[in-house]
């Protein structure tokens, strides 16, 4: 008789390695309310709660018929959208891009993030990280074998690394180092002071730089965030992450980019040419358009957020919630009180409230005694929210 018994399949240690995914542990909280008929209001994820403006769902409906899309596309993606991303940040941030060589299309730009750790990273080697900060980070440098050196992102320095503060001697084992302006999970953004700092420290210890910009397009109180690849020899040290989620509400198309360094640049590319054949042609011609089109619906995604962040805190000052207000991303970084943990905290809100926030200690150490809120609602809900959480009499 044939043994039915299933085979055990040991999973490869890269596996084993790799952090708890926060976020799935978060989501199933909220489902698990949800399916006992609770209004739970969704406040703990980062995901835009609005359409794609029309004129790019309209592009890519049209462009979907063309043959040519059908077809494998080219393995680096197509030539126009790298020019229509060059042509985007020469726009607005007056930053040449060669689009043949210092611009990769991704998958997202959470594909691009874990990605460089896997380029540049070997057993071993050591990777500056900020905490706190956006977990997939760690994801990256696990599969790559590396280690973490975490560099603390205090309220008292803006968010900002002390880059001063690093042990010289993690610093000479460095080969990588992550930075994350408008900040998430804080909302904190960085100057061009900062940059140059940065690009200082990159070159003494020779340590490659990862700008995700994720958020670049969201700036509050008039303030445009800048980018990385502005200051003077950014693109000798590293490379920016850009991606169309947050400045398009274009989460689920996944597109991103790379951008800068051409030898980082060049690795991303030949490392992605072993996983992927490039985006369907008819997305990366709506992204395209979306890039080279009018900027309304951008301008237009960016007051929306900025009036959802006046209207929490407007809610919050009546409440007693005191915390300061994000100068750029979707985010609000807030103050857990005493006596409660980041994640007792948020529980508590999820089940008294019917609130979703994200407990800091899930972005990292530093993170505790914080919860990050999204905008990502309307105002009604957003003020329904913080009236609830008042209710509790917590502040």
């Amino acid at each position: 008789m044939v043994n039915q018994q299933a085979i055990q399949f040991k999973p490869a240690d890269r596996l084993a390695s790799l952090p708890t995914q926060f976020f799935s542990k978060l989501v199933a909280k909220a489902n698990a309310q949800i399916a006992k008929g609770r209004d739970v209001i969704n406040l703990g994820q980062g995901n835009p709660d609005r359409p794609t403006p029309a004129h790019i769902i309209s592009k890519l409906q049209e462009a979907s018929t063309n043959p040519l899309y059908h077809k494998y596309p080219p393995f680096s993606g197509y030539a126009f959208l790298k020019e229509a991303i060059a042509k985007r940040y020469k726009d607005d941030y007056n930053v040449d891009l060669d689009p043949q060589t210092e611009v990769a299309i991704l998958f997202g730009g959470k594909t691009g993030l874990v990605e460089i750790s896997q380029c540049l990273l070997n057993e071993g080697d050591v990777c500056l990280v900020p905490d706190p900060g956006y977990p997939d980070y760690w994801s990256g440098v696990a599969l790559a074998g590396a280690s973490m050196s975490f560099m603390p992102l205090k309220e008292e320095n803006g968010f900002l690394p002390d880059l001063q503060a690093i042990d010289p001697h993690i610093a000479k084992q460095a080969k990588l180092m992550f930075m994350n302006y408008p900040n998430n999970p804080t909302g904190a953004v960085a100057d061009s002071k900062f940059y140059d700092e940065v690009i200082a420290f990159a070159k003494k210890y020779n340590i490659a730089v990862s700008s995700d910009f994720a958020y670049g397009a969201i700036g509050f109180d008039g303030k445009k965030p800048i980018s990385f690849l502005q200051s003077e020899g950014a693109k000798d040290v590293g490379v920016e992450f850009y991606t169309l989620s947050k400045s398009y509400n274009m989460a689920g198309w996944r597109v991103g980019f790379a951008l800068g360094n051409k030898e980082i640049v060049a690795m991303i590319n030949l490392i992605q040419d072993h996983y992927y054949c490039s985006l369907f042609g008819g997305i990366q011609e709506a992204a395209a358009l979306a890039l080279t089109g009018s900027q309304q619906c951008v301008q237009e995604i960016n007051q929306r957020y900025e009036q959802r962040r006046n209207c929490v805190y407007q809610e919050l000052e009546r409440i007693g919630w005191k915390a300061a207000a994000p100068g750029g991303s979707f985010f609000c970084w807030l103050p857990v009180p005493a006596p409660y943990t980041s994640e007792q905290f948020a529980d508590l809100l999820l089940e008294k409230a019917d609130v979703v926030v994200a407990p800091g200690i899930g972005f990292g150490t530093h993170g505790e005694g914080y919860v990050r809120l999204g905008l990502l609602a309307d105002e009604e809900r957003l003020q329904e929210a913080i009236a609830r959480i008042g209710k509790l009499n917590l502040f």
